[in-house]
């Protein structure tokens, strides 16, 4: 017990002196309360000590916690190259987030960056709450000070991407994502807000090349190979875009909206078997079912299966009148079987479900819809035509790509 006491009051009395030091030569007044409490568990332990008396557990663990764990920890941070007023700030920022006054936590870190201008914790919580808060402008404006102070911070390098694309300056976020993608490839988040801003943007081809960037570190990704078939999509390349639904498809059964793309592209290619076949899968998704079974009863009245039609093109109303009725009205396929089409009455009156596709996905699938329509009177020579030439630019595409590599190789 004697020796214990002996070890305590020998290491605390070190902290201590220690502490003390700093305070002198910071000239931090911080170091106060870190003396205070170091006091009031080394007076603990001389109390035991001067009146001969064995603590209990509760005094006992004060006298640790005071004056050697806390002292301790705010030592290990400062190695780590945080200074006590920072340690502190943050610290009261945190209870005062915890307790929900974002106020006085602004307060706080605004006082610390006043004070270390490169505290990169203080820039990063301060640009987190002014995200939270909604003002973008200074949000970025941390960021980026953040950024200066630690080069590696990616998520930073994103999050200013991120605030620019709300802000509307997509030339200034496809910038820095090209940047942060340099620099960290493998960023999946990254590439899909700059593929959707590509793409925004009408810019496919840089899309399909960011997304081809991708797939080199994440090849059994289903989002990486399901936006790169959207690409290709809006390239036109259709035989690239069912390669990549395809294998996205494989990657993830329960994800309808490739086999959807491919049911479309199958009716492209007047692949009637394929296309049914597809659709039928995509029955299953809510946000999918109604379109599905619209084209499923185009696909029957093709093949002169009447009844069947009926039922697919009835079904498809009654899960979204609205939007069916007024594409059954424009298909001239409808005409024969309208008398026994079962149109609503109040259909001004009933409510659009909100859709839960993604803007570049309404974009691929309204898109893949137009070309059926466009190519549904094209021959089959025409189509074989199409694959053909598709084929030999695919062919040529992958010997310049050889070619390429046998350069590098030389090169190295």
């Amino acid at each position: 017990m004697i020796i214990e006491q002996f070890i305590f009051t020998v290491v605390s009395l070190a902290i201590f002196v220690y502490m003390f030091f700093k305070m002198i030569k910071n000239n931090d007044t911080s170091y106060i309360v870190i003396l205070i409490l170091e006091a009031i568990g080394i007076a603990i332990n001389f109390l035991g000590f001067a009146l001969f008396i064995e603590l209990n557990m509760l005094l006992n663990i004060l006298k640790y916690v005071f004056s050697i764990v806390i002292p301790g920890i705010v030592i290990i941070l400062e190695k780590r190259g945080m200074t006590l007023i920072e340690i502190m700030n943050i610290a009261r920022a945190k209870m005062y987030l915890a307790a929900g006054n974002d106020k006085k936590a602004k307060e706080a870190l605004l006082n610390l960056v006043s004070k270390i201008p490169d505290s990169y914790k203080g820039h990063k919580m301060l640009a987190e709450l002014y995200e939270k808060e909604g003002g973008m402008r200074k949000s970025i404006d941390e960021y980026v000070q953040a950024i200066d102070i630690n080069k590696k911070d990616y998520e930073s390098y994103y999050k200013v991407a991120e605030l620019l694309n709300h802000l509307d300056k997509k030339d200034e976020a496809t910038e820095m994502l090209f940047n942060l993608l340099s620099k960290k490839p493998d960023m999946y988040k990254a590439t899909e807000l700059l593929g959707d801003i590509l793409i925004s943007k009408e810019m496919y081809k840089e899309a399909v090349n960011v997304y081809q960037e991708a797939l080199k570190y994440n090849p059994v990704s289903y989002e990486i190979n399901y936006n790169l078939g959207i690409a290709y999509t809006m390239l036109n390349d259709f035989q690239n875009a069912k390669i990549c639904y395809e294998k996205a498809a494989q990657i993830n059964s329960l994800l309808y909206n490739a086999k959807y793309s491919l049911a479309e592209i199958a009716l492209i290619y007047k692949d009637l078997e394929e296309a049914e076949k597809r659709f039928l899968e995509t029955i299953e998704e809510d946000e999918l079912s109604a379109d599905a079974y619209y084209e499923l009863a185009k696909i029957c009245l093709m093949k002169g299966e009447k009844e069947t039609a009926i039922n697919y093109v009835n079904t498809a109303i009654d899960i979204a009148s609205k939007k069916i009725v007024e594409k059954v009205k424009k298909e001239p396929l409808f005409i024969p079987i309208m008398a026994r089409i079962s149109i609503p009455f109040n259909l001004e009156n009933q409510e659009e479900k909100e859709t839960k596709l993604t803007e570049k996905e309404i974009k691929a699938k309204e898109h893949l819809e137009e070309m059926v329509d466009i190519t549904r009177h094209l021959s089959y020579n025409d189509i074989n035509l199409l694959k053909k030439n598709a084929k030999e630019k695919n062919g040529r595409n992958s010997n310049i790509q050889n070619i390429e590599k046998e350069q590098d190789e030389r090169q190295k």
